[in-house]
């Protein structure tokens, strides 16, 4: 598996994690740091993915809801939604990612931790959300 790829999924379960336990993004990052083993490349990767999403939720939110026909985020699986918020957080804000790995990336990581619809599912909102102009405003490259 790539450093991209492992980096991704660690940053989804990071993004599971805090979804689901409700407690202070730094918690969450120090509890990986300190209880999952990988290279620094990898961590600083995932964390800076996990940072984005976390600093631009709300747009991306917004993003997710305006592209899914007739669901709320809150009906959502966690896995499908968390994965859309990593790629779409790569499609709106990242230069530096082609918009094509971030689809395809998170129709494999939803193969993955999904269920049998998953990747349809999330490849059909990634998809709309695809022709989104990177925001101009911000281009990480970390």
């Amino acid at each position: 598996m790539g450093l991209r790829r492992e980096a991704r999924e660690l940053a989804l379960q990071m993004l599971y994690a805090q979804d689901t336990l409700q407690g202070t993004i730094r918690d969450t990052l120090r509890g990986f740091r300190e209880g999952v083993e990988t290279g620094q490349r990898t961590r600083e990767f995932a964390e800076a993915l996990v940072l984005g999403v976390m600093e631009q939720r709300e747009a991306i939110d917004q993003a997710i809801v305006a592209r899914s026909k007739h669901w709320a985020l809150s009906r959502m699986p966690r896995v499908d939604l968390n994965i859309m918020r990593l790629a779409a957080y790569e499609l709106m804000f990242r230069r530096d990612i082609p918009k094509k790995v971030s689809i395809n990336e998170a129709i494999e990581i939803a193969k993955k931790y999904g269920d049998k619809e998953s990747p349809a599912f999330v490849n059909g909102i990634l998809d709309e959300l695809e022709s989104c102009p990177k925001d101009e405003e911000r281009s990480d490259t970390e």
